[in-house]
């Protein structure tokens, strides 16, 4: 038996739960990066259940299956937890990389039944068969035991501060989120507080513990960040000191939405939209396990989606989860899983049904730029290096930036490459384990950020430029004058800057230049464009404003629409894009060759873009905030920006929509 899991730290307890059930013909063990080079041995020649995730399987078992024989032979079932967590481009990875199970098994005469398992998705056979490449019986009775449980959606409140253009400064969501998290410590209810970014892990613990330092200082040991990017070491033993309830107050990315089963916590803290009902839903499960009575608290972000729900809860409790979104055909997932199966058995005519409608075409692709070779009996892996090396299927890009205490040469942690311009850049603040660091140097060459320990009362955001090129138009529909478009397009963003912001407030204390390459990324967007007799229409209306503010919008409601969040996306608007002439606005997919989420846009455009119109109409400032149409991750500093002017070409826009 296979099981495969998204994470070490739920295969460990499952690991734990199997022993504990003392199967005398189970030999259980897990087999991941935290595995010794000895156990791995035992593992290969005696294990009969594997726990491990599609990292492992891709990465060691796949390409040396010569060593797997005798499993791979006796393989019967195989099992994928938590399967709603294979989504976009990491899902469409995972995808192939089950597709290459399946073809190794058959070359050693076995034929596993896949087992599915998810507590939140939509559509589960749909999904299941998208993931699995196989006809799929969706089993569908909820037998899991449940408490009653309280939820409750939290607003910050304002603050007498004024931001950017005069808005209102609402509390932020993570110093809200600490003081409730402390609250919570204070009466002994032991709570997990998911915080969507490292940094604001850190930040909620920390401003948790200064605020039991301050009313109950024999507590502030008890609360702890966990997040990616800990050593092993550290992860395991603060999974083992929640389990004994010697922590009782943790602040957690999503590492642990579907890690530890912590029987026994009470209450569930979710610092900001996490992206997704379905993650919301499994974030707030992890409460009353044991059925018990439990708390659930979304803290609101002052971001549209945000205030959109906390003032809207239909759209949470009255609305099936989503659909996953894959795209296992995304040529750049798939020719990179085409390399991986020819080296650990010759591709055959056979293999391109299974591997999707697109195979031959990249098969040809790889032959011309010498990746393989074409023989009689197939298509062969031509070169000496490792060809799994070239799929990171979890999307990181490139070795991961190791955090380096420059004083002592004291590994802190990781960070994935992708994210180094915008987290560790020079002067960034970078929390570890409620240590604050500034950022000295990044090297990317060497792959390491040297930092010194600090402690800023400030945060740090990075600012950057995007240009935008369209490769290539899918699909195109006709809105009356207006234009509804998907299709390929080259991203080219460059960090320039980084602002400082002070911690507890949100207030702007300054913003200094940074000198760092630009990235260019082809992936897919949706985008709509007006015509000139439209724009013309509109008298004298600041429209690069407009265009901003209505992207900033689009963006940020996107997610009720695709299994995404924000983070997830991107946008670029112009008053006259080069490639249109026109008036412009673009909303793309922040991943290499696309996830699927600008295509789900395109396909849900008229609900989409009205939801986004409606949002900014209700919200109750006078020329724009957080609430509807600034955003966080702007990287022009949220100007120009036109509330009015957005209502005004949205609602053009939507005037010949389909219903």
């Amino acid at each position: 038996m296979l099981y495969l899991s998204p994470t070490k730290a739920l295969a460990a307890d499952q690991l734990r739960a199997l022993r504990a059930l003392r199967l005398t013909r189970v030999r259980a063990a897990t087999y991941d990066g935290d595995t010794p080079p000895d156990e791995r041995t035992w593992v290969r020649q005696h294990a009969n259940y594997v726990l491990t995730n599609p990292d492992m399987l891709h990465r060691s078992m796949l390409p040396s299956h010569s060593r797997w024989t005798a499993f791979f032979r006796r393989l019967q079932y195989v099992i994928i937890d938590e399967a709603h967590g294979y989504r976009g481009v990491f899902g469409s990875h995972v995808a192939q990389v089950l597709r290459r199970l399946r073809r190794i098994c058959a070359r050693y005469g076995s034929s596993p039944v896949f087992i599915l398992a998810s507590a939140t998705t939509s559509e589960p056979a749909t999904t299941a068969s998208h993931l699995t490449g196989l006809d799929v019986v969706a089993v569908a009775d909820d037998a899991s035991p449940r408490g009653p449980a309280t939820f409750a959606l939290w607003e910050p409140p304002l603050t007498d501060l004024r931001g950017e253009h005069g808005a209102p400064v609402r509390r932020t969501a993570t110093a809200e989120t600490a003081d409730l998290l402390a609250d919570l410590v204070v009466e002994d209810v032991q709570t997990l507080a998911f915080v969507r970014s490292r940094r604001g892990a850190e930040s909620v613990a920390l401003s948790a513990k200064r605020a039991l330092g301050e009313v109950a200082p024999q507590l502030s040991d008890q609360v702890a960040a966990y997040r990616a990017g800990y050593l092993p070491e550290e992860r395991r033993a603060l999974e083992a000191a929640l389990r004994a309830r010697s922590v009782v107050g943790l602040a957690s990315t999503n590492a642990l939405e579907l890690g530890v089963d912590v029987s026994g916590l009470d209450a569930v803290l979710v610092c900001g939209w996490p992206g997704t009902r379905a993650s919301l839903w499994q974030q707030a499960g992890r409460a009353g396990r044991s059925g018990q009575s439990a708390l659930a608290i979304l803290v609101a972000r002052d971001d549209p989606l945000d205030t959109f729900l906390v003032h809207h809860p239909e759209a949470i409790f009255g609305t099936p989860v989503e659909a996953t979104v894959l795209d296992p055909d995304n040529p750049y997932v798939l020719e990179p899983h085409l390399c991986a199966a020819a080296s650990e058995l010759p591709l055959t005519e056979a293999d391109t049904e299974l591997f999707g409608p697109s195979t031959a075409d990249l098969l040809s692709d790889l032959v011309r730029r010498g990746f393989l070779r074409r023989r009689p009996a197939g298509w062969y892996w031509t070169r000496r290096d490792r060809a799994a090396d070239l799929a990171d299927i979890r999307g990181a890009g490139g070795a991961p930036i190791q955090v380096v205490e420059a004083a002592t040469g004291r590994l802190l942690g990781t960070v994935d490459e992708a994210s180094a311009h915008t987290t560790v850049h020079e002067g960034a603040v970078y929390i570890h384990q409620g240590e604050s660091f500034i950022v000295q140097t990044l090297d990317l060459d060497d792959s390491v950020a040297l930092v010194e320990p600090a402690e800023p009362d400030y945060s740090t955001t990075a600012r950057d430029i995007t240009d935008i090129t369209i490769v290539e138009r899918l699909r195109t529909t006709a809105w009356g004058e207006a234009t509804l478009c998907f299709g390929t397009v080259d991203v080219t963003r460059q960090v320039v800057a980084y602002q400082m912001r002070r911690t507890q407030t949100g207030e702007m204390l300054g913003e200094k230049p940074l000198d760092l390459p630009p990235r260019t990324l082809r992936t897919r967007a949706v985008w709509w464009t007006l015509s000139e007799e439209q724009i013309d229409s509109f008298g004298d209306l600041d429209l690069a404003g407009a265009a901003h503010a209505a992207e900033h919008a689009s963006i940020g409601l996107l997610p009720l629409f695709a299994t995404c969040d924000r983070w997830d996306i991107g946008g670029v608007s112009t008053a006259v894009h080069p490639d249109t002439g026109l008036l412009t606005v673009f909303v793309y997919d922040g991943h290499e060759g696309g996830a699927g989420f600008a295509e789900r846009g395109y396909s849900d455009a008229t609900e989409w873009l009205r939801a986004t119109r409606n949002a900014i109409e209700s919200c109750e400032c006078d020329s724009g905030c957080p609430s509807c149409i600034q955003s966080p991750k702007c990287g022009n500093g949220n100007d120009p920006l036109d509330k009015t002017g957005a209502l005004i070409l949205l609602a053009e826009l939507l005037r010949q929509a389909p219903s």
